[in-house]
Protein backbone atom coordinates (compact mmCIF):
# COMPACT_ATOMS: atom_id res chain seq x y z
CA UNK A 1 0.00 0.00 0.00
CA UNK A 2 1.58 3.26 -1.14
CA UNK A 3 -0.30 6.25 0.27
CA UNK A 4 2.66 8.61 0.65
CA UNK A 5 1.53 11.94 -0.79
CA UNK A 6 3.89 14.05 -2.88
CA UNK A 7 3.91 16.66 -0.11
CA UNK A 8 4.88 14.11 2.53
CA UNK A 9 7.58 12.58 0.33
CA UNK A 10 8.99 16.05 -0.34
CA UNK A 11 9.01 16.81 3.39
CA UNK A 12 11.22 13.79 4.05
CA UNK A 13 13.30 13.71 0.87
CA UNK A 14 13.74 17.08 -0.84
CA UNK A 15 12.29 20.08 1.02
CA UNK A 16 14.83 22.59 2.34
CA UNK A 17 16.18 21.02 5.52
CA UNK A 18 15.48 24.01 7.76
CA UNK A 19 11.86 24.18 6.55
CA UNK A 20 11.34 20.41 6.91
CA UNK A 21 12.77 20.30 10.43
CA UNK A 22 10.72 23.27 11.60
CA UNK A 23 7.52 21.78 10.16
CA UNK A 24 8.16 18.59 12.10
CA UNK A 25 9.63 20.05 15.28
CA UNK A 26 7.79 23.31 16.05
CA UNK A 27 4.34 21.68 16.50
CA UNK A 28 5.96 19.01 18.66
CA UNK A 29 7.69 21.62 20.83
CA UNK A 30 4.42 23.53 21.27
CA UNK A 31 2.62 20.30 22.14
CA UNK A 32 5.32 19.35 24.63
CA UNK A 33 5.16 22.77 26.30
CA UNK A 34 1.37 22.70 26.51
CA UNK A 35 1.61 19.22 28.05
CA UNK A 36 4.05 20.58 30.65
CA UNK A 37 1.67 23.40 31.58
CA UNK A 38 -1.30 21.05 31.58
CA UNK A 39 0.48 18.71 34.00
CA UNK A 40 0.39 21.57 36.51
CA UNK A 41 -3.32 22.27 36.04
CA UNK A 42 -4.63 19.65 38.51
CA UNK A 43 -2.16 20.78 41.16
CA UNK A 44 -2.93 24.46 40.56
CA UNK A 45 -6.73 24.27 40.71
CA UNK A 46 -6.88 21.72 43.54
CA UNK A 47 -4.40 23.97 45.37
CA UNK A 48 -6.94 26.80 45.17
CA UNK A 49 -9.13 24.82 47.59
CA UNK A 50 -6.54 25.27 50.36
CA UNK A 51 -7.38 21.73 51.48
CA UNK A 52 -4.34 19.63 52.34
CA UNK A 53 -6.23 16.34 51.91
CA UNK A 54 -7.35 17.18 48.37
CA UNK A 55 -3.85 18.40 47.49
CA UNK A 56 -2.32 15.22 48.91
CA UNK A 57 -4.58 13.07 46.71
CA UNK A 58 -3.18 14.58 43.53
CA UNK A 59 0.42 14.44 44.79
CA UNK A 60 0.18 10.83 45.99
CA UNK A 61 -1.18 9.59 42.65
CA UNK A 62 1.63 11.20 40.63
CA UNK A 63 3.91 8.11 40.60
CA UNK A 64 1.08 5.94 39.24
CA UNK A 65 0.50 8.42 36.40
CA UNK A 66 4.23 8.67 35.67
CA UNK A 67 4.31 4.90 35.25
CA UNK A 68 2.17 5.33 32.11
CA UNK A 69 5.18 6.92 30.43
CA UNK A 70 6.98 3.58 30.43
CA UNK A 71 4.21 2.18 28.19
CA UNK A 72 3.94 5.27 25.98
CA UNK A 73 7.70 5.20 25.39
CA UNK A 74 7.64 1.47 24.63
CA UNK A 75 4.91 1.61 21.97
CA UNK A 76 5.09 5.32 21.05
CA UNK A 77 8.83 5.86 20.65
CA UNK A 78 9.46 2.25 19.61
CA UNK A 79 6.52 2.03 17.22
CA UNK A 80 7.11 5.49 15.77
CA UNK A 81 10.77 4.78 15.05
CA UNK A 82 9.87 1.46 13.46
CA UNK A 83 7.24 3.08 11.24
CA UNK A 84 9.52 5.87 10.00
CA UNK A 85 12.35 3.46 9.19
CA UNK A 86 9.94 1.19 7.32
CA UNK A 87 8.59 4.14 5.31
CA UNK A 88 12.13 5.15 4.41
CA UNK A 89 12.68 1.66 2.96
CA UNK A 90 9.30 1.81 1.16
CA UNK A 91 8.25 -1.20 3.24
CA UNK A 92 4.68 -0.01 3.72
CA UNK A 93 3.37 -3.33 5.01
CA UNK A 94 5.79 -3.23 7.95
CA UNK A 95 4.83 0.38 8.68
CA UNK A 96 1.14 -0.51 8.86
CA UNK A 97 1.70 -3.62 10.95
CA UNK A 98 4.05 -1.79 13.32
CA UNK A 99 1.41 0.86 13.98
CA UNK A 100 -1.33 -1.73 14.54
CA UNK A 101 0.93 -3.69 16.90
CA UNK A 102 1.73 -0.55 18.91
CA UNK A 103 -1.88 0.65 18.97
CA UNK A 104 -3.46 -2.56 20.21
CA UNK A 105 -0.72 -3.56 22.62
CA UNK A 106 -0.83 -0.11 24.22
CA UNK A 107 -4.56 -0.75 24.78
CA UNK A 108 -3.76 -4.12 26.39
CA UNK A 109 -1.15 -2.46 28.62
CA UNK A 110 -3.70 0.18 29.65
CA UNK A 111 -6.28 -2.50 30.47
CA UNK A 112 -3.65 -4.30 32.55
CA UNK A 113 -2.98 -1.08 34.50
CA UNK A 114 -6.72 -0.64 35.09
CA UNK A 115 -7.34 -4.20 36.22
CA UNK A 116 -4.35 -4.28 38.54
CA UNK A 117 -5.29 -0.95 40.12
CA UNK A 118 -8.87 -2.18 40.56
CA UNK A 119 -8.04 -5.61 42.02
CA UNK A 120 -5.24 -4.32 44.24
CA UNK A 121 -6.78 -0.92 44.92
CA UNK A 122 -6.22 -0.81 48.68
CA UNK A 123 -2.67 -2.14 48.41
CA UNK A 124 -1.82 0.37 45.68
CA UNK A 125 -3.21 3.26 47.72
CA UNK A 126 -1.10 2.28 50.72
CA UNK A 127 1.95 1.86 48.47
CA UNK A 128 1.40 5.39 47.15
CA UNK A 129 1.39 6.66 50.74
CA UNK A 130 -2.33 7.25 51.39
CA UNK A 131 -3.39 7.04 55.05
CA UNK A 132 -6.76 7.09 56.79
CA UNK A 133 -7.09 10.85 56.25
CA UNK A 134 -6.21 10.92 52.55
CA UNK A 135 -7.48 7.46 51.51
CA UNK A 136 -10.89 8.39 50.10
CA UNK A 137 -9.77 11.50 48.20
CA UNK A 138 -6.81 9.60 46.73
CA UNK A 139 -9.05 6.66 45.81
CA UNK A 140 -11.48 8.99 44.01
CA UNK A 141 -8.71 10.68 41.99
CA UNK A 142 -7.08 7.32 41.20
CA UNK A 143 -10.42 5.90 40.08
CA UNK A 144 -10.77 8.39 37.19
CA UNK A 145 -7.09 8.72 36.22
CA UNK A 146 -5.99 5.07 36.42
CA UNK A 147 -8.86 2.60 36.90
CA UNK A 148 -10.97 4.29 34.18
CA UNK A 149 -8.32 6.48 32.62
CA UNK A 150 -5.28 4.28 31.93
CA UNK A 151 -6.29 3.31 28.38
CA UNK A 152 -7.15 6.82 27.05
CA UNK A 153 -4.17 8.37 28.85
CA UNK A 154 -1.72 5.92 27.26
CA UNK A 155 -3.43 5.78 23.87
CA UNK A 156 -3.49 9.56 23.53
CA UNK A 157 0.32 9.78 23.67
CA UNK A 158 1.04 6.63 21.65
CA UNK A 159 -1.23 7.72 18.79
CA UNK A 160 0.48 11.12 18.69
CA UNK A 161 3.84 9.37 18.21
CA UNK A 162 2.46 7.12 15.45
CA UNK A 163 0.79 9.99 13.56
CA UNK A 164 3.99 12.06 13.86
CA UNK A 165 6.06 9.14 12.53
CA UNK A 166 4.59 9.49 9.04
CA UNK A 167 5.19 13.25 8.97
CA UNK A 168 1.86 14.57 10.30
CA UNK A 169 3.42 16.54 13.15
CA UNK A 170 0.71 19.21 13.11
CA UNK A 171 -2.13 16.70 13.49
CA UNK A 172 -0.22 14.94 16.28
CA UNK A 173 0.18 18.23 18.14
CA UNK A 174 -3.43 19.31 17.60
CA UNK A 175 -4.66 16.05 19.08
CA UNK A 176 -2.43 16.29 22.13
CA UNK A 177 -3.07 19.99 22.71
CA UNK A 178 -6.83 19.54 22.33
CA UNK A 179 -6.80 17.24 25.34
CA UNK A 180 -4.48 19.50 27.32
CA UNK A 181 -6.46 22.69 26.71
CA UNK A 182 -9.76 20.93 27.47
CA UNK A 183 -8.33 19.64 30.75
CA UNK A 184 -7.31 23.17 31.78
CA UNK A 185 -10.84 24.43 30.94
CA UNK A 186 -12.64 21.59 32.74
CA UNK A 187 -10.51 21.58 35.90
CA UNK A 188 -12.01 24.70 37.54
CA UNK A 189 -15.53 23.60 36.53
CA UNK A 190 -15.22 20.23 38.23
CA UNK A 191 -12.89 21.18 41.10
CA UNK A 192 -13.89 24.57 42.52
CA UNK A 193 -16.72 25.05 45.06
CA UNK A 194 -18.44 27.78 43.03
CA UNK A 195 -19.06 25.18 40.30
CA UNK A 196 -19.39 21.37 40.78
CA UNK A 197 -17.18 21.28 43.91
CA UNK A 198 -15.79 17.77 43.31
CA UNK A 199 -12.28 18.55 44.56
CA UNK A 200 -9.52 16.10 43.58
CA UNK A 201 -12.09 13.69 42.14
CA UNK A 202 -13.18 16.45 39.76
CA UNK A 203 -9.60 16.96 38.62
CA UNK A 204 -9.36 13.24 37.86
CA UNK A 205 -12.65 13.33 35.94
CA UNK A 206 -11.45 16.33 33.91
CA UNK A 207 -8.26 14.46 33.01
CA UNK A 208 -10.25 11.36 31.99
CA UNK A 209 -12.64 13.30 29.74
CA UNK A 210 -9.81 15.28 28.14
CA UNK A 211 -7.82 12.16 27.27
CA UNK A 212 -10.93 10.51 25.81
CA UNK A 213 -11.55 13.54 23.59
CA UNK A 214 -7.92 13.50 22.40
CA UNK A 215 -8.15 9.79 21.54
CA UNK A 216 -11.43 10.42 19.70
CA UNK A 217 -9.71 13.12 17.66
CA UNK A 218 -6.96 10.70 16.58
CA UNK A 219 -9.40 7.90 15.75
CA UNK A 220 -11.57 10.24 13.66
CA UNK A 221 -8.41 11.55 11.96
CA UNK A 222 -7.23 8.05 11.05
CA UNK A 223 -10.66 6.98 9.79
CA UNK A 224 -10.99 10.14 7.71
CA UNK A 225 -7.52 9.56 6.21
CA UNK A 226 -8.18 5.90 5.46
CA UNK A 227 -6.22 5.02 2.35
CA UNK A 228 -3.89 7.96 2.97
CA UNK A 229 -2.24 6.90 6.23
CA UNK A 230 -0.06 4.08 7.51
CA UNK A 231 -1.39 4.35 11.06
CA UNK A 232 -3.71 1.38 11.41
CA UNK A 233 -6.39 0.70 14.03
CA UNK A 234 -7.57 -2.41 12.19
CA UNK A 235 -6.98 -5.56 14.29
CA UNK A 236 -6.44 -7.58 11.10
CA UNK A 237 -3.14 -5.73 10.65
CA UNK A 238 -1.69 -6.88 13.98
CA UNK A 239 1.44 -8.93 13.44
CA UNK A 240 3.56 -10.79 15.98
CA UNK A 241 6.30 -11.56 13.49
CA UNK A 242 9.78 -11.43 14.97
CA UNK A 243 10.96 -8.40 12.99
CA UNK A 244 7.90 -6.37 14.05
CA UNK A 245 8.13 -7.20 17.76
CA UNK A 246 11.92 -6.83 17.93
CA UNK A 247 11.90 -3.67 15.85
CA UNK A 248 9.47 -1.94 18.21
CA UNK A 249 10.93 -3.31 21.44
CA UNK A 250 14.60 -2.73 20.51
CA UNK A 251 13.95 1.01 20.68
CA UNK A 252 10.91 1.09 22.96
CA UNK A 253 12.22 -0.89 25.94
CA UNK A 254 15.35 1.26 26.43
CA UNK A 255 13.14 4.37 26.12
CA UNK A 256 10.88 2.97 28.85
CA UNK A 257 13.79 2.22 31.13
CA UNK A 258 15.16 5.71 30.52
CA UNK A 259 11.86 7.18 31.71
CA UNK A 260 11.83 5.01 34.85
CA UNK A 261 15.38 6.13 35.65
CA UNK A 262 14.32 9.78 35.28
CA UNK A 263 11.51 9.19 37.78
CA UNK A 264 13.96 7.48 40.14
CA UNK A 265 16.39 10.41 39.95
CA UNK A 266 13.60 12.93 40.61
CA UNK A 267 12.37 10.91 43.60
CA UNK A 268 15.87 10.79 45.12
CA UNK A 269 16.31 14.53 44.61
CA UNK A 270 13.04 15.20 46.43
CA UNK A 271 13.95 12.83 49.24
CA UNK A 272 17.31 14.54 49.79
CA UNK A 273 15.64 17.97 49.77
CA UNK A 274 13.02 16.93 52.32
CA UNK A 275 15.67 16.80 55.04
CA UNK A 276 15.95 20.60 54.86
CA UNK A 277 12.32 21.47 55.56
CA UNK A 278 9.12 22.53 53.83
CA UNK A 279 10.47 25.77 52.35
CA UNK A 280 13.33 23.94 50.67
CA UNK A 281 10.96 21.30 49.29
CA UNK A 282 8.59 23.97 47.94
CA UNK A 283 11.49 25.86 46.34
CA UNK A 284 12.95 22.71 44.77
CA UNK A 285 9.53 21.78 43.42
CA UNK A 286 9.16 25.19 41.77
CA UNK A 287 12.70 25.07 40.34
CA UNK A 288 11.99 21.60 38.94
CA UNK A 289 8.79 22.81 37.28
CA UNK A 290 10.71 25.64 35.65
CA UNK A 291 13.43 23.18 34.63
CA UNK A 292 10.75 21.14 32.86
CA UNK A 293 10.33 23.95 30.31
CA UNK A 294 13.77 23.51 28.67
CA UNK A 295 13.28 19.75 29.03
CA UNK A 296 10.08 20.11 27.00
CA UNK A 297 11.79 22.23 24.37
CA UNK A 298 14.67 19.77 23.98
CA UNK A 299 12.40 16.72 24.02
CA UNK A 300 9.85 18.25 21.66
CA UNK A 301 12.40 19.40 19.09
CA UNK A 302 14.36 16.14 19.05
CA UNK A 303 11.21 13.99 18.93
CA UNK A 304 10.06 16.09 15.97
CA UNK A 305 13.39 15.42 14.27
CA UNK A 306 13.15 11.64 14.70
CA UNK A 307 10.86 10.80 11.73
CA UNK A 308 13.13 12.62 9.28
CA UNK A 309 16.26 10.92 10.65
CA UNK A 310 14.58 7.48 10.63
CA UNK A 311 13.27 7.91 7.09
CA UNK A 312 16.53 9.12 5.57
CA UNK A 313 18.63 6.61 7.51
CA UNK A 314 16.54 3.73 6.15
CA UNK A 315 16.40 5.16 2.62
CA UNK A 316 20.19 5.58 2.59
CA UNK A 317 20.19 9.38 2.28
CA UNK A 318 22.76 9.89 5.03
CA UNK A 319 23.73 13.35 3.79
CA UNK A 320 20.22 14.70 4.39
CA UNK A 321 20.04 12.88 7.71
CA UNK A 322 23.26 14.58 8.87
CA UNK A 323 22.02 17.98 7.67
CA UNK A 324 18.92 17.55 9.79
CA UNK A 325 20.94 16.58 12.86
CA UNK A 326 23.41 19.47 12.56
CA UNK A 327 20.67 22.04 11.91
CA UNK A 328 18.70 20.77 14.92
CA UNK A 329 21.79 20.88 17.11
CA UNK A 330 22.34 24.58 16.37
CA UNK A 331 18.70 25.49 17.03
CA UNK A 332 18.31 23.42 20.21
CA UNK A 333 21.58 24.54 21.82
CA UNK A 334 20.94 28.22 21.02
CA UNK A 335 17.35 28.05 22.28
CA UNK A 336 18.30 26.32 25.52
CA UNK A 337 21.20 28.72 26.09
CA UNK A 338 18.76 31.65 25.91
CA UNK A 339 16.41 29.95 28.39
CA UNK A 340 19.34 29.26 30.71
CA UNK A 341 20.49 32.88 30.55
CA UNK A 342 16.98 34.12 31.37
CA UNK A 343 16.73 31.73 34.33
CA UNK A 344 20.14 32.78 35.64
CA UNK A 345 19.53 36.53 35.35
CA UNK A 346 15.89 36.60 36.47
CA UNK A 347 15.68 33.60 38.79
CA UNK A 348 13.90 35.54 41.55
CA UNK A 349 11.17 36.70 39.17
CA UNK A 350 10.50 33.20 37.87
CA UNK A 351 10.31 31.71 41.38
CA UNK A 352 7.97 34.50 42.54
CA UNK A 353 5.44 33.57 39.85
CA UNK A 354 4.65 30.48 41.90
CA UNK A 355 5.21 31.66 45.47
CA UNK A 356 6.16 34.98 47.03
CA UNK A 357 7.81 33.74 50.21
CA UNK A 358 11.19 35.16 51.22
CA UNK A 359 12.77 31.83 52.19
CA UNK A 360 11.35 30.05 49.13
CA UNK A 361 12.60 32.87 46.87
CA UNK A 362 16.10 32.57 48.31
CA UNK A 363 16.23 28.80 48.03
CA UNK A 364 14.52 28.70 44.66
CA UNK A 365 16.77 31.33 43.06
CA UNK A 366 19.89 29.43 44.05
CA UNK A 367 18.42 26.12 42.89
CA UNK A 368 17.47 27.63 39.54
CA UNK A 369 21.01 28.94 39.05
CA UNK A 370 22.32 25.40 39.40
CA UNK A 371 19.76 23.91 37.04
CA UNK A 372 20.33 26.67 34.48
CA UNK A 373 24.03 25.83 34.10
CA UNK A 374 23.20 22.36 32.85
CA UNK A 375 20.40 23.36 30.48
CA UNK A 376 22.45 24.08 27.28
CA UNK A 377 24.28 20.75 27.60
CA UNK A 378 20.94 19.00 28.02
CA UNK A 379 20.12 19.60 24.36
CA UNK A 380 23.17 17.69 23.13
CA UNK A 381 22.25 14.67 25.26
CA UNK A 382 18.61 14.70 24.09
CA UNK A 383 19.65 15.05 20.45
CA UNK A 384 22.01 12.08 20.67
CA UNK A 385 19.39 9.85 22.29
CA UNK A 386 16.78 10.85 19.68
CA UNK A 387 19.18 9.93 16.85
CA UNK A 388 19.92 6.57 18.49
CA UNK A 389 16.19 5.86 18.78
CA UNK A 390 15.54 7.05 15.22
CA UNK A 391 18.04 4.66 13.65
CA UNK A 392 17.03 1.72 15.82
CA UNK A 393 20.08 1.78 18.11
CA UNK A 394 18.13 1.16 21.30
CA UNK A 395 21.18 -0.17 23.12
CA UNK A 396 22.95 3.17 22.68
CA UNK A 397 20.05 5.10 24.24
CA UNK A 398 19.84 2.55 27.06
CA UNK A 399 23.55 2.91 27.85
CA UNK A 400 23.20 6.70 27.81
CA UNK A 401 20.30 6.48 30.27
CA UNK A 402 22.35 4.27 32.61
CA UNK A 403 25.36 6.57 32.28
CA UNK A 404 23.34 9.74 32.83
CA UNK A 405 21.36 8.66 35.89
CA UNK A 406 23.05 5.70 37.58
CA UNK A 407 26.72 6.48 36.98
CA UNK A 408 26.70 10.29 36.94
CA UNK A 409 23.64 12.14 38.28
CA UNK A 410 22.69 10.02 41.31
CA UNK A 411 26.28 9.80 42.65
CA UNK A 412 26.61 13.55 41.96
CA UNK A 413 23.53 14.19 44.12
CA UNK A 414 25.13 12.29 47.01
CA UNK A 415 28.60 13.82 46.65
CA UNK A 416 27.50 17.43 46.05
CA UNK A 417 24.96 17.31 48.86
CA UNK A 418 27.74 16.12 51.17
CA UNK A 419 30.17 18.83 50.04
CA UNK A 420 27.62 21.66 49.70
CA UNK A 421 24.55 20.73 51.79
CA UNK A 422 21.23 21.32 50.02
CA UNK A 423 22.44 23.76 47.36
CA UNK A 424 24.83 21.22 45.86
CA UNK A 425 21.79 19.14 44.82
CA UNK A 426 20.86 21.63 42.10
CA UNK A 427 24.27 21.25 40.43
CA UNK A 428 24.07 17.47 39.95
CA UNK A 429 22.33 17.95 36.59
CA UNK A 430 25.10 20.30 35.44
CA UNK A 431 27.81 17.81 36.51
CA UNK A 432 26.10 14.95 34.68
CA UNK A 433 25.15 16.83 31.52
CA UNK A 434 28.61 18.27 30.85
CA UNK A 435 30.06 14.75 30.81
CA UNK A 436 27.11 13.44 28.77
CA UNK A 437 27.55 16.23 26.22
CA UNK A 438 31.15 15.16 25.57
CA UNK A 439 30.09 11.51 25.29
CA UNK A 440 27.19 12.47 23.01
CA UNK A 441 29.40 14.36 20.57
CA UNK A 442 31.96 11.53 20.49
CA UNK A 443 29.34 8.79 20.08
CA UNK A 444 27.35 10.66 17.46
CA UNK A 445 30.49 11.35 15.45
CA UNK A 446 31.42 7.67 15.54
CA UNK A 447 27.87 6.56 14.70
CA UNK A 448 27.46 8.95 11.77
CA UNK A 449 30.75 7.79 10.27
CA UNK A 450 29.63 4.20 10.68
CA UNK A 451 26.20 4.85 9.20
CA UNK A 452 27.77 6.48 6.16
CA UNK A 453 28.86 3.00 5.15
CA UNK A 454 25.19 1.92 5.17
CA UNK A 455 23.01 0.11 7.71
CA UNK A 456 24.11 -3.45 8.35
CA UNK A 457 21.18 -4.59 10.49
CA UNK A 458 17.72 -3.10 10.59
CA UNK A 459 14.74 -4.81 12.16
CA UNK A 460 12.40 -3.12 9.71
CA UNK A 461 13.52 -5.87 7.34
CA UNK A 462 11.54 -9.06 7.49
Amino acid sequence: MDCMTAERIALFESEKISSAILKLAVPTVLSSLVTTFYSLADTFFVGMLNNSIQNAAVTLCAPALLAFNAVTNLFGVGGGSMMSRALGRKDYTTAVRSSAFSFFFSILAGIAFSLLSLVFNSQLLRLLGADSATMEATRAYLQWTVVYGAVPSILNVVMAYLVRAEGSAMHASIGTMTGCVLNIILDPVFVLPQFLDMGAEGAGLATFISNCVAVAYFIILIISKRGNTYVSINPRNISLKRHIVLGVCAVGIPASIQNLLNVTGMTLLNNFTSFYGADAVAAMGIAQRLNNVPFSIANGFTQGLMPLVSYNYASGNHRRMKQGIFFSARIVILGLALVALAYFLFSGFFISIFMNNEAVLEYGSRFLHGFALGVPFLGIDFLAVAVFQAVGKGLYSFLFAIMRKIILEIPALIILNSLFPLFGLAYAQFAAETVMAVLAVATLTHLLRKLSRGPKKDYTKA
